[in-house]
């Protein structure tokens, strides 16, 4: 890769990893629920007028929509606004590449090699250090919907591949109209329509500022940005870059929220980062298909 083009993924993960701390900004602007669905408003519009129209067929528009969109961010939201911090939430999350691999295995008949099984038991292990580390004293309920949302990552990342848009950012405008809907439905259902039309009414430059950035740096920039390393680069040569963003994030919210880093954490972070590396970086073995059945010729 270019000089120049190793930074803009460095960027980009950096981006990503600070998502983590807006996010905690912005949660305590808005509920949950009504925060994810201003984020995909905010980035649907007025993007979704100038990326022309959809390049792949909507039933995969709206399939990502809904595991991303709606489950993913909610879940990882609401995660977030039941005590899981925002370093901890960046490290947790990339999980989602051994759930990738799982869903891969059972719907695309994608083989996991020796590699890859010993990747996934590795970062299991992180986990189950982080979950030790987050039980002495952290929620364990926004832990596991952390861990849910990594897994409904993992179900878009293979409605993703099946997708196969020729358009990452085309893709991730059209994508981000899907979740609005349901999330304000949810959210006046559960939040309450009295919460949420206190915080709109409450909005203020720092709680706009965390929607322009989780909608449109982290989401349009970002995505847009490593759809044209991903057309410009093999994807073995871009995907080490993710691993980045835990780095990212729990350095961002060391520094900027004063997120203590236990000796515990850090040794999940290096199982984990190591096992995803392990999980991402090693091939699948190609799905094995029996040979046709040839009929004999009657005599």
């Amino acid at each position: 890769m270019r000089p120049l083009h190793i930074g803009l993924a460095a960027l980009v993960a950096a981006v990503w990893g600070l998502n983590f701390v807006v996010i905690e900004v912005g949660l305590a602007h808005f509920p949950p629920l009504l925060f994810s669905a201003l984020r995909f408003l905010v980035a649907a519009l007025p993007a979704v007028f100038l990326v022309g129209r959809p390049t792949v067929a909507w039933k995969w528009i709206v399939g990502v929509g809904i595991a991303l969109g709606v489950a993913k961010f909610g879940l990882l939201f609401i995660g977030m606004d039941r005590g899981m911090t925002a370093g901890l939430s960046s490290l947790v999350l990339q999980v989602q590449a051994v759930f990738t691999a799982l869903f891969a295995a059972l719907a695309l008949g994608e083989r996991p090699g020796g590699v890859r099984v010993v990747g996934m038991a590795v970062a299991l292990a992180g986990i189950g250090v982080a979950a030790v580390d987050e039980g002495a004293g952290g929620p364990v309920l926004a832990f596991v919907l952390v861990i849910a949302a990594a897994a409904c990552w993992g179900v878009s990342n293979v409605l993703t591949r099946k997708a196969a848009p020729p358009d990452s950012l085309n893709f991730m405008v059209w994508v981000s109209t899907v979740p609005v809907l349901p999330l304000i439905g949810l959210s006046l259902l559960f939040e309450g329509w009295d919460r949420d039309v206190e915080a709109l009414a409450a909005l203020d430059l720092s709680g706009a500022g965390t929607l322009v950035y989780v909608a449109w740096i982290s989401t349009v920039f970002g995505f847009g940005a490593w759809g044209f390393l991903l057309r410009h680069h093999p994807a073995s040569s871009v995907a080490p870059f993710t691993l980045l963003v835990p780095v990212f994030g729990m350095s961002s919210a060391a520094l900027l929220l004063g997120e203590s880093v236990s000796p515990l954490r850090c040794l999940a972070a290096a199982l984990l980062v190591g096992g995803v590396a392990l999980t991402s970086l090693s091939r699948p073995r190609p799905a094995v298909t029996p040979p046709p059945v040839t009929r004999q010729a009657r005599v």
